[in-house]
């Protein structure tokens, strides 16, 4: 917890974006409404609040998403954070028109939001001959509007956004995809946690020799024991030629049966180090 917080009060987390962003609204998911949240430009700067004991009780970050992938950038400031994910929040993204309560669709002249959030409602805008502007962030593109009382300006942005607002969502649910999910990890100081972890998912990171059939023989002993590879990712090793590091999230129904693949796996590679252990999160 933070400085001058109990048990009993709400977590206070660093996110990316502004308030009533998705980033908000998955914390909001995970946390059950019982927090507050740290808004942050970059996620770099989410990261160094979330270390900061002072600052926050943790950070909550996107890792990937149903459509675009992994966001790659994210798991570099993840390895080099020292913090541990106690948890994730799988969350389907819905973007919505939100205007002021007097403005009809027919008063519409502008669309502002993200960039990315306009380029995934496209087959909707696509219907009206309305200018579409890029803003820094979707929540701050309804907060504008809303500030401005603008009569010919909506924006695109989440329910949340439109709640802390005062907002009407003209049109709800107008991305393209339907079927768009992004995951976030929940991230916390390791002396913080209660000693003990325990779940059915963990994260890890580890490095083999780059010998010929390294990679094949951890991928090996992981396919003959009691738990599911659910996603391995590789990156570069900073400062070397060619050679990878890679990323793996595992499922179980035992902790037992992950401890005995970290000790099989361990000897054949050059490096490991679990990111965390947590309950899987569902799909909403």
């Amino acid at each position: 917890m933070t400085k001058g917080t109990t048990q009993a009060d709400t977590v206070h987390m660093a996110i990316q974006g502004y308030e009533g962003s998705f980033h908000q609204e998955a914390a909001n998911l995970f946390f059950k409404k019982k927090v507050t949240v740290e808004c942050c430009d970059t996620f770099k700067e989410v990261i160094a609040a979330a270390k900061d004991p002072n600052r926050t009780d943790g950070c909550l970050m996107a890792i990937e998403n149903s459509i675009a992938g992994s966001i790659l950038p994210n798991y570099n400031l993840l390895q080099a954070s020292d913090l541990s994910i106690v948890g994730e929040v799988y969350m389907q993204i819905n973007q919505n028109l939100l205007v002021n309560h007097d403005v009809e669709l027919e008063d519409i002249k502008e669309v502002h939001s993200h960039t990315m959030a306009l380029q995934q409602c496209y087959e909707y805008l696509d219907q009206f001959r309305w200018k579409l502007v890029d803003a820094e962030d979707t929540a701050l593109s309804a907060r504008h509007i809303a500030q401005h009382k603008a009569r010919h300006i909506a924006a695109i942005a989440s329910k949340l956004a439109a709640e802390l607002y005062g907002l009407k969502i003209i049109a709800p649910k107008i991305q393209t995809l339907k079927n768009n999910y992004t995951r976030f990890l929940v991230l916390r100081r390791k002396e913080d946690l209660a000693e003990g972890m325990e779940g059915n998912k963990a994260s890890i990171n580890f490095h083999t020799d780059h010998s010929k059939g390294s990679l094949a023989r951890v991928l090996s002993i992981i396919s003959k024991e009691e738990v599911n590879l659910t996603k391995l990712q590789s990156f570069p090793i900073p400062g070397t030629e060619f050679r990878y590091q890679f990323h793996a999230d595992m499922e179980f129904e035992q902790l037992s049966d992950f401890e005995k693949v970290m000790g099989k796996i361990k000897p054949v590679t050059t490096g490991l180090k679990i990111y965390g252990i947590y309950k899987r999160g569902s799909w909403k």
